[in-house]
């Protein structure tokens, strides 16, 4: 049995950053951290870059710029992330020296990563995972992004694995070649990470997912979404979990009081004789510099909140104990 703990947005700098500083750690985590550390692999998305070079990106307008000091990888190591996704909007937030101090960072905590790099070739390597004990096998993290095209990598620049979202032959192409070359490097199983779309969506747009959809068919096995700081529903597709949108998990962010972006859940995925066999969502409520498992009227708006997704897009959902889960039918 394979299990996957995913987690959506972790963003360790701006008032993250200063509360670290009198914090140990594993606190960040609360009481979600025993949930992690039972899984065989966690992955997540850095919404920020690691560095302490405070020159901010200035070649193209961006409101808010996120970066935490490289002593923040400590905050990852406590939960033992196993990889990050660096395709997104925030990773050049400091320019291309705090991407480079990121990758840096990142490469001496023992910490994968995948989608930025020094070059567009670099950015496209898919980050190899291997998971031992009784069931080894190798896991790939392929990572995109169609946020802030200015951020993408070329020949000569640093930068993101940037994709537009489109059917167009050109763009299949590239995800299909970069799954059979996760697979020629001998992965057992792929994950399809991507930051898309804009914030605040609740629901996924029907060309999302499409697009969506075609990466499962061209080999994925797990599609694994973010960007719009709220959790989407699910659908499987031809086996295959598609996470819409695993919202926040680590921030500062002022709370939407009705789209509720500190609600959030922890995405479990099971697996076993290449068959994906449970999904359990885990509710969590953000606080700054905090998760917790959600409790009282919080877990029950998130667990009705997701369990209305995910059934509209054909994935039930029941309750057990103090999660959600989706099993398949045998």
């Amino acid at each position: 049995m394979l299990t996957l703990a995913l987690m959506g947005d972790v963003m360790l700098g701006r008032g993250v950053d200063a509360a670290l500083e009198h914090m140990q750690p594993q606190a960040i985590w609360g009481d979600v951290l025993p949930q992690l550390r039972q899984a065989d692999l966690r992955i997540a998305n850095l919404e920020c870059a690691l560095t302490a070079h405070r020159q901010p990106w200035t070649r193209t307008w961006k409101m808010f710029h996120f970066g935490a000091h490289p002593a923040a990888v400590r905050c990852l190591q406590a939960a033992r992330i196993d990889a990050c996704s660096l395709a997104n909007n925030h990773i050049l937030d400091f320019e291309e020296q705090g991407l480079r101090d990121t990758l840096h960072t990142l490469d001496a905590a023992g910490i994968r990563h995948a989608g930025a790099g020094i070059d567009a070739s670099a950015a496209a390597m898919p980050a190899l995972l291997e998971v031992h004990g009784a069931s080894p096998c190798r896991v790939a993290l392929l990572a995109f992004t169609d946020n802030e095209r200015a951020f993408a990598a070329d020949d000569r620049h640093p930068g993101t694995n940037y994709l537009e979202i489109s059917l167009q032959a050109e763009t299949l192409a590239r995800v299909a070649d970069a799954i059979a070359r996760a697979r020629a490097q001998g992965a057992d199983w792929v994950v399809f990470s991507n930051h898309w779309g804009a914030n605040f969506i609740e629901r996924p747009a029907p060309d999302f997912r499409r697009f969506a959809q075609r990466v499962i068919e061209l080999g994925a096995d797990v599609y694994f979404g973010h960007s719009a700081h709220l959790c989407q529903g699910i659908e499987i597709h031809l086996g295959r979990p598609i996470l819409y949108d695993t919202g926040d998990f680590i921030d500062d962010y002022a709370v939407d009081p009705v789209l509720r972006n500190d609600h959030s859940c922890l995405f479990r995925l099971m697996f076993d004789q290449g068959r994906l066999r449970r999904i359990e969502l885990i509710p969590v409520i953000l606080e700054v510099a905090q998760v917790a498992l959600a409790r009282g009227e919080d877990f029950e708006a998130i667990a009705a909140r997701m369990k209305q997704l995910c059934a509209e897009l054909g994935t039930p959902f029941g309750r057990q104990a103090d999660r959600l889960v989706y099993e398949p039918a045998p």
